[in-house]
């Protein structure tokens, strides 16, 4: 350790859609993680944290606990726990919708499900909604196959976590009405709780990891006398850095451009005559 502060406890989703993407995230921020899924804990010395592999239902309940300092989950998962934990920060992955869908689904409305039986694996966050909207059913509660419940008598319609709908097609039902909520890969704390030591850090570095995702870096020379036109087209996060060459009346220019603008700003660039227009990924920033 390089110093004697507590060491920060954060849960980690062991498997399924949000494991990778969590591990791939902190490993872009500078934290060490497992090579061995068997592995439950992983203790990162150098950065002061330690890693508890977990399964991503129980994380907002272990963080709500005050077991663990900080957890990544998904909101539709902290909302269903009912722990007490509190979103800290969005994390961009793992987006999913949690929606209702039933055969000829079309049809129906929100209205349509009082007295219905509905087959979901978020009792808690369901119960809550209907609660708001006045809907009286019967929740039937399964911990996976949600679609499978109509075909098989147990429920007249499902709220299940939807990315495509493909898997509901292919069972027969349509969604219908509005989304009941979105949900994201999210980073959660305890509620009420003293921000513990690394957080700070911990968020510095996400917040890097998003910028270095978001941007690509560009370098181009230009005529001194397009200069202003140029730094036009890449603003950069501050303002551009430009650089003498020792070809005369030329400047070597260097900005970071968003991703999904890159090909457009180069054509501009090489319309204005700059040449040597390079892209290059940023591994890590801090903005």
């Amino acid at each position: 350790m390089t110093n004697d502060r507590a060491l920060l406890k954060i849960a980690v989703p062991n498997k399924g859609a949000l494991s990778e993407a969590a591990a791939a995230m902190l490993t872009e921020a500078g934290y060490r993680m497992r090579w061995d899924s068997r592995d439950l804990v992983l203790l990162d010395e150098a950065n002061g944290v330690e890693f508890y592999y977990l399964r991503p239902r129980d994380i907002a309940v272990y963080v709500g606990e005050g077991t663990l300092d900080l957890g990544i989950t998904g909101r539709d998962m902290l909302l269903d726990s009912g722990a007490e934990a509190d979103e800290v920060m969005a994390l961009g992955f793992g987006g999913t919708r949690f929606r209702f869908a039933a055969p000829g689904g079309a049809s129906w409305t929100l209205a349509d499900l009082n007295g219905k039986r509905i087959a979901c694996s978020y009792p808690g966050l369901l119960r809550a909604y209907l609660d708001a909207q006045g809907v009286s059913a019967r929740l039937i509660h399964l911990d996976g196959a949600v679609e499978s419940s109509v075909r098989l008598g147990v429920a007249d319609a499902i709220a299940d976590v939807v990315e495509t709908g493909s898997t509901l097609k292919r069972a027969g039902l349509e969604m219908f009405g509005e989304p009941i909520m979105t949900s994201e890969a999210i980073l959660v704390q305890r509620r009420g709780a003293v921000a513990p030591d690394g957080l700070t850090q911990l968020l510095r570095r996400l917040q890097g990891v998003f910028a270095a995702r978001a941007y690509v870096m560009v370098d181009y020379n230009v005529e001194q006398a397009k200069l202003d036109v140029a730094c036009a087209i890449t603003p950069g996060i501050d303002s551009p850095t430009v650089s003498p060459l020792a070809k005369a009346g030329w400047v070597a220019v260097r900005a970071m451009v968003k991703r999904p603008d890159v090909h457009k700003v180069m054509d501009d660039l090489y319309d204005l005559g700059a040449d040597g227009i390079l892209v290059t990924d940023i591994a890590a920033c801090r903005l």
